[in-house]
């Protein structure tokens, strides 16, 4: 019988004891054997279970959690041909809404042992891997100000409040090199590195953005006035591809971005830490994804 691993992240997912259940008995009508049962920690978010899945051979790996649980089964699990299936349980779940992965758990369970093996492109920033975003600048600011409370209690509009409070940061100076050219230095509030580009609400700040294209989709938003604002918000809400209004857009496989003064960065909604120099670049095709499609019986 095949068997999948769960990596759970047990503060998004608080009725344990009935999740795990509810897990096992729907694997078990495909005929699946009872799954492992990992739980993340403060200090691993589910690489190191990932990897202990690994070594016990589990065909399948449901990564049960938000977007920063995803990234880590991500990272365990590059280039070893074993796939990913998810099992959401966050604020975002931004790379299963872009992929059109279920939400409820028969379905996304469904999909994860009958759905077709999908690969997808593997960023890494300055050697940490990210399969949705990366940023800096306003993008890091919100990632670290929002609470887990707070993100709990309001879902995704936790984090207007943070940015609200960020709006007036001072702007950074930047120079991105995109597969080795220089271009011109501008002020930016946020540099958005993506690997697929819809946010939640429908809204896009990265409208071309495709998961398995070998490519980047980089935005560097710089607006100076509140018309500038909502310019930019217009452009969300409309999935506009347009420039302007302190907006410039690139697509890469490799970057080089250089900030004045050090910016703090994040990947996957996870904050890493600050930097004057990021290197960027795109694994393709690196993760197989369980995604919709395929499905028999």
């Amino acid at each position: 019988m095949p068997r999948a691993a769960i990596i759970v992240n047990p503060l998004k997912m608080p009725e344990r004891d009935r999740h795990r259940a509810d897990v096992t008995a729907e694997l078990a009508r495909y005929g699946w054997d009872e799954p492992l049962w990992f739980e993340t920690t403060a200090e691993d978010p589910g690489v190191g279970m990932t990897k202990r899945a690994l070594a016990e051979e589990a065909d399948l790996v449901f990564a049960a959690g938000g977007d920063g649980t995803v990234r880590a089964c991500a990272e365990a699990l590059m280039g070893t041909g074993v796939p990913l299936a998810l099992l959401c349980g966050g604020t975002g779940n931004l790379l299963a809404r872009n992929l059109d992965i279920p939400i409820e758990l028969p379905d996304a369970i469904r999909v994860g042992v009958l759905g077709g093996t999908t690969p997808v492109d593997v960023g890494v920033m300055e050697g940490t891997p990210f399969v949705v975003m990366a940023g800096l600048g306003l993008d890091a600011a919100m990632a670290r100000g929002t609470g887990s409370e707070a993100k709990r209690s309001l879902g995704w509009l936790a984090y207007a409040g943070t940015l609200l409070r960020h709006l007036r940061d001072r702007p950074f100076r930047v120079t991105l090199h995109v597969d080795g050219r220089p271009q011109p230095r501008c002020r930016a509030r946020m540099v958005l590195v993506g690997n697929v580009g819809r946010l939640q609400g429908g809204m896009s700040l990265l409208p071309d953005a495709q998961p398995s294209d070998g490519l980047l989709d980089v935005v560097v938003l710089g607006p100076r006035t509140p018309m500038d604002w909502l310019r930019v918000l217009g452009r969300l809400v409309t999935r506009s591809r347009g420039e302007g209004a302190g907006t410039r857009r690139y697509v890469a496989s490799r970057l080089r971005i250089e900030v004045d003064p050090p910016t703090p960065y994040e990947c996957d909604g996870d904050p890493v830490g600050s930097a004057r120099v990021l290197t960027v670049e795109i694994k393709p095709g690196a993760l197989s994804l369980r995604t919709p499609g395929g499905e028999e019986g």
